[in-house]
């Protein structure tokens, strides 16, 4: 069964994003739920780091769990890149999250 999150806010930084941005980073926000029931909801700020470097795209993605809040913040040469990254890295903690929930 898929989770459903209910509050997911994208707030962009610097730029302004395109709506398939802003879809692409719902739908794999949402992706989440999948992994874990109990997120409440989630915030993601995509920021264009002012540097010459070409992976100046910054994702940064925070979802609240009963307990405490789960942080990702991934940089990469676009937003969709960063975005995945940061989803990867929580799935790791929410994986690491439910075991801890299970041992207590």
């Amino acid at each position: 069964m898929e989770g459903f999150i209910m509050n997911i806010q994208i707030n962009s930084v610097k730029f302004s994003p395109t709506k398939q941005l802003e879809s692409f980073v719902e739908g794999k926000v949402r992706k989440l739920g999948q992994f874990y029931e109990d997120i409440i909801g989630a915030e993601v700020f995509l920021k264009l780091e002012n540097n010459q470097n070409l992976k100046n795209k910054v994702a940064e993605i925070k979802i609240e769990i009963p307990g405490n809040d789960l942080f990702a913040k991934k940089q990469s040469r676009s937003f969709e890149e960063s975005t995945d990254n940061a989803i990867d890295a929580l799935k790791k903690q929410i994986t690491k999250h439910k075991k801890k929930r299970k041992i207590a």
